[in-house]
């Protein structure tokens, strides 16, 4: 099976994670999804397939040859984000795109635009699969599995020699939860990759310190007619706390290693209002001098308003994977002189955001992130050519080679 129609395969899976339900998988689809993968690489000849009680997919596949190569492990996620729908997706390929406007869907006049879109001029003359512009496409990151299941189909066909390979497929990698359960060592590799990048090139090896921050206010609610010092408005006391924060360090306003926070749900009445953070910075130092900030706000407003008016709980997420793989860059530069004799000119830019593998780097497994081809992911614009699926299952031929 082609590349290709893997990934169109599994596209047809609702696969969507869901924040507010605290068990693993936090969809049922995943586990549906998770059953059809391990088919799939049992079908392969890969024996040892299985998914686990949470939802994980874990294989392998021994070394055929006398080599000292450490095992090495390749990752990807099955969830799909929920910022855009993700069931009911109807992919189709733009064949020799033209370097022109993409009419997705004529009905609601979508199109997908180069204007928009620059990167998109990069991929004219090869075949593009598109959305219809209601949905997202899922390339973040079935485009990752679908090249690693190509892989093993090559490998168990052809049997060139190689070291031991171990996969991983998780769960809930979108809603940060994909590293929450994952069997370190069950998986049976120290060094591994995600794949979960963009375009054929990028090899990243640093991405955000992050953490959530949860604001809890506590209002007074008067009849409007009689609140003269007496009302305390929950949802106005939360604007006044969002106000005091660092005006141009949001999402809008930030780039490469700039950090940020960004409030991304709020909701209440003027008696109890709740606002949901995130704080973001590649540097720890930043990133704890960002926490320290909410928390000197919230100080503060607790003694204007009196105490236990604003409930403050900040969760660390996942830490800068740098801080580990930096005296292991070897990692890193093995692949970029494998991508250099491709022809493929090497990318490291910092993430910004997280994968599983800067989890994963603390817990244990050292884990870069490998690019995996899709573009503008989790929107309605998402797209991934199918040329740079290939070359990727190409460059992971390479880099298991024994």
């Amino acid at each position: 099976m082609k590349t290709y129609e893997r990934f169109l395969k599994y596209v047809s899976f609702d696969t969507t994670s869901d924040e507010k339900n605290p068990q693993c998988p936090s969809t049922e689809n995943q586990r549906i999804f998770a059953g059809e993968l391990v088919k799939e690489l049992l079908e392969l000849g890969v024996s040892d397939a299985r998914v686990d009680e949470h939802g994980y997919v874990y294989a392998s596949i021994p070394q055929n040859c006398d080599t000292d190569l450490p095992p090495l492990g390749l990752i990807a996620h099955m969830d799909t984000a929920d910022s855009a729908p993700g069931a009911n997706i109807k992919p189709r390929i733009v064949e020799k795109y033209d370097g022109k406007d993409i009419l997705l869907n004529a009905e609601k006049n979508i199109v997908l635009s180069p204007n928009d879109y620059p990167d998109l001029k990069e991929y004219t003359g090869q075949d593009i699969i598109v959305t219809d512009g209601t949905t997202l496409l899922g390339s973040d990151d079935k485009a990752g599995i679908a090249e690693i299941m190509s892989l093993a189909e090559f490998i168990q066909k052809e049997n060139p020699p190689h070291r031991t390979i171990c996969i991983a497929f998780t769960p809930d990698e979108e809603i940060g939860r994909g590293a929450d359960l994952f069997d370190v060592e069950g998986f049976g590799a120290k060094i591994a990759y995600t794949l979960d990048g963009g375009k054929p090139g990028e090899i990243e090896y640093e991405n955000f310190n992050a953490a959530s921050a949860d604001l809890t206010v506590h209002g007074l609610s008067i009849h409007p007619g009689s609140a003269k010092d007496k009302m305390k408005n929950a949802l106005l006391l939360g604007i006044e706390f969002n106000s005091l924060l660092p005006a141009r360090e949001i999402p809008e306003n930030t780039e490469g290693y700039e950090g940020f926070h960004h409030l991304n749900h709020m909701e209440g009445s003027e008696e109890l209002a709740t606002l949901r953070y995130i704080i973001r910075d590649h540097s720890r130092e930043k990133f704890e001098q960002k926490k320290e900030f909410f928390r000197r706000v919230a100080d503060f407003l607790n003694a204007k308003y009196g105490d236990g008016t604003f409930e403050l709980k900040i969760t660390d997420s996942y830490y800068n994977m740098r801080e580990v793989l930096e005296d292991h860059m070897e990692l890193v530069e093995n692949v970029r002189r494998i991508m250099e004799s491709m022809g493929i000119t090497p990318i490291s830019v910092p993430i910004r955001g997280g994968t599983d593998g800067s989890r994963l780097s603390y817990m244990g497994i050292l884990c870069p992130n490998l690019c995996a081809g899709g573009a503008n992911a989790h929107g309605r614009f998402e797209y991934v050519p199918i040329q740079s699926m290939d070359t990727i299952v190409e460059l992971l031929k390479k880099i298991v080679a024994a």
